[in-house]
């Protein structure tokens, strides 16, 4: 007959494995499962009117591939004039679309740069049931940039990310990459995957557990879920092989990915860089709150060394 001592104990490992298990996965629906916030939702009008013209563009068209693993990717596309080689692909950060980078686009198109935009894996019309995080994701944009090049031999290519968009821009920047690519502009980065999370874990209402603990079941259930380490997140390492032409810009109140991680990045670059912080400009408001300096640094920038 169990005693009542071993009865116990078989009870308490039982419900620690239902509360790491409870807990794994809450961490994984919160931080991995893909989904957009609605349009009302939007920080700013300008990021509202710049999804309507994309939406609503006449030249708009919609281009597929087909991933490294085998999803249907989505990107819009929308030409500036019949005879550019002028390109920028446009990357959107988590719970979001690529329609909202059309604040972007409409910037490039007014200056006869040709304007990809894709849609994330897991975002918009692009397959996907979890976030890559920039990791896979960067993959996917090397699939995009051969794409335009196979379409397009002259293409001189930028690369212009926003949030986890630019996490992914750097982490491309980080493989080899044709002479094509150009320049890459990196707006409000996080250094590592892991880093973002531990700071991102500190804030939340229901952090119960400790941190160390909790970056352990994340790497676990996302490894086991979405097959990808979340220590090979690491742009600090990405950067440190980039040989692209980079600016970092960041807004000076971010309170979502911390500004001081802008300035480690810039200093762990070891390709030709820039580095731009907007005052005044909370997570990736620098576009909206200060869009002269914003866009004069890019332009300057671009004109040293892209186009």
């Amino acid at each position: 007959m169990i005693k009542k001592k071993t009865l116990l104990t078989i009870s308490a490992v039982a419900a620690l494995i239902g509360g790491v298990y409870a807990a794994a996965d809450y961490i994984y629906k919160l931080s991995s499962v893909p989904h957009e916030n609605p349009e009302k939702d939007d920080f700013d009008s300008q990021i509202t009117m710049g999804r309507a013209f994309v939406r609503e563009h006449k030249k708009r068209e919609d281009i597929f591939i087909e991933s490294f693993d085998e999803l249907r990717l989505h990107a819009n596309y929308i030409p500036a004039s019949s005879d550019s080689h002028k390109y920028a692909i446009l990357i959107h950060g988590i719970w979001t679309n690529s329609e909202y980078c059309g604040i972007y686009a409409r910037h490039y198109l007014e200056r006869g740069v040709n304007c990809l935009l894709p849609d994330l894996r897991g975002f918009g019309k692009s397959e996907g049931d979890y976030i890559g995080y920039g990791l896979d994701d960067s993959m996917d944009i090397m699939s995009w940039i051969d794409y335009l090049i196979t379409v397009d031999p002259k293409a001189e290519i930028i690369l212009h990310g926003v949030s986890m968009g630019a996490a992914t821009t750097l982490m491309t920047t980080g493989a080899k990459l044709p002479d094509n690519v150009k320049a890459a502009i990196a707006d409000s980065s996080f250094t590592t995957l892991r880093a973002e999370f531990a700071a991102a874990y500190r804030i939340l209402s229901k952090a119960l557990i400790p941190i160390s603990l909790a970056l352990a079941i994340s790497r676990g259930i996302i490894l086991l879920r979405s097959g990808f380490d979340i220590n090979d997140v690491n742009c600090l390492k990405a950067v440190a092989r980039s040989k692209t032409p980079t600016l970092f810009t960041h807004g000076d109140e971010d309170t979502f990915i911390n500004p001081q991680m802008c300035s480690r990045l810039y200093e762990a670059a070891a390709c030709p860089k820039q580095y731009c912080m907007i005052l005044g400009a909370n997570h990736i408001e620098g576009v909206v709150k200060d869009p002269e300096n914003y866009w004069n640094k890019v332009d300057g920038f671009l004109a040293k060394y892209a186009f």
